[in-house]
């Protein structure tokens, strides 16, 4: 942050308190200011200013700076702050801490607006959540029993999709993929494997609809998909193949049957969301098919760290114990260009780049339709085009 002037000071106080801005008379309760700054956005303080914004300044300013560095540096984790004396104001900046969360005498704090809250256990726990400290898939799966709701074809088909080695034992694997932690079966292990996984997670699910136009007043097909990671990823695609267009194109050679838009990156885009959603909200994957567009959404905006930029550049994904076992089914690349590469498919298959929209909890990302049917008529239907020369 930047040293004050006097006048920038005084333009600063005039704007009054808010999200990253806090006025104190003394140094009393510092450590939970800065505390909350810490694991918010960062922000000033400005000691010897009352609540009113005038100035009654501070006296013994050596002592104070001294107090409130040591405050910061009694944080768990210690964290380092940078004071300034703008006449007689202490001022105090507060980074966006690098080590979140911070505690303040084994207590968390978040700024609210223009006051500073203690967070509350659940508050604490979605926290740890947002910032990446805890991963869900992670987490053993609360009631899972491995002889009632294992499911042993689903182990076979993963290994076989994994190329695993014969004669390796069952739960030597689950434990070296570390789908099983201390004999307790992950949710990344029950998302995969579970016979039933209604019976853990009502949310796992994808949910397609086909829509009449481009609107969504009038549904025509829709289904629901609820039996795994594995299988609803190929039941989706199939159901979605199903409705699109498919034109036949006849050359001098064999017929050659071109789907409207690139299979690849349709089931990238469908992989994307089943391995970075947020399984611990209630949406499901959700894939919207109307006439002029494919849309696929999913719960869970940006992952802790990143920023829209790095969109198709770097990978960091939200549950990494999943995300490795899709890897293994070969289902996914970990190499962070899912995006350029959906992008790429369809430049090149002569299609309008994809549409990416995101709020802090969901994402969304939209393929135009090269040729949408006509409203009314339901999609999937051989469109009879035919190019070249009979």
């Amino acid at each position: 942050m930047q040293t004050l002037t006097k006048n920038e000071l005084g333009k600063l106080i005039a704007v009054g308190e808010g999200f990253s801005l806090e006025f104190k008379r003394t140094a009393a309760h510092l450590g939970r200011e800065i505390c909350a700054f810490a694991n918010s956005a960062g922000g000033r303080i400005l000691i010897g200013v009352d609540d009113d914004g005038s100035i009654s300044g501070v006296g013994n300013l050596n002592r104070i700076k001294s107090e409130v560095q040591n405050i910061a540096r009694s944080m768990a984790p210690s964290l380092s702050v940078a004071l300034e004396v703008v006449g007689n104001v202490l001022v105090v900046s507060v980074p966006s801490g690098a080590d979140k969360p911070y505690s303040a005498k084994g207590k968390f704090y978040l700024r609210d607006a223009s006051t500073c809250q203690q967070m509350s256990r659940d508050e604490i726990r979605e926290f740890f959540f947002s910032e990446g400290l805890i991963q869900f898939d992670r987490q053993p799966c609360s009631g899972f029993s491995m002889d009632r709701d294992f499911d042993p074809g689903k182990y076979r088909r993963f290994a076989n999709a994994a190329a695993l080695p014969k004669g390796l034992r069952r739960n030597d694997v689950l434990r070296n993929l570390k789908v099983v932690d201390g004999g307790n079966m992950t949710n990344a292990g029950a998302l995969v494997f579970a016979r039933d996984i209604s019976k853990f997670f009502l949310q796992a699910s994808v949910v397609c609809v086909l829509f009449q136009g481009t609107g969504k007043s009038k549904v025509l097909d829709k289904r629901v998909f609820f039996d795994g990671v594995a299988a609803d990823f190929e039941g989706a695609m199939t159901w979605l193949l199903a409705h699109l267009d498919t034109e036949y194109i006849i050359g001098a050679g064999a017929r050659v049957e071109k789907l409207e838009l690139p299979e690849a990156a349709l089931r990238e885009a469908l992989l994307n969301a089943i391995a970075h959603r947020d399984y611990r909200f209630s949406d499901h994957v959700q894939i919207n098919l109307f006439r002029d567009r494919v849309e696929f959404i999913n719960s869970g905006g940006l992952v802790a760290g990143l920023e829209r930029n790095d969109l198709g550049r770097v990978s960091r994904p939200r549950n990494p114990l999943l995300f490795s076992m899709l890897e293994r089914m070969d289902l996914v690349e970990n190499i962070g260009s899912g995006i350029k590469r959906m992008r790429n498919d369809m430049r090149e298959y002569g299609c309008s780049s994809p549409t990416i929209e995101l709020g802090n909890s969901w994402f969304s990302i939209s393929f135009p339709r090269s040729n949408p049917v006509p409203t009314g008529q339901v999609a999937g239907q051989v469109t009879g085009q035919v190019t070249g020369q009979v």
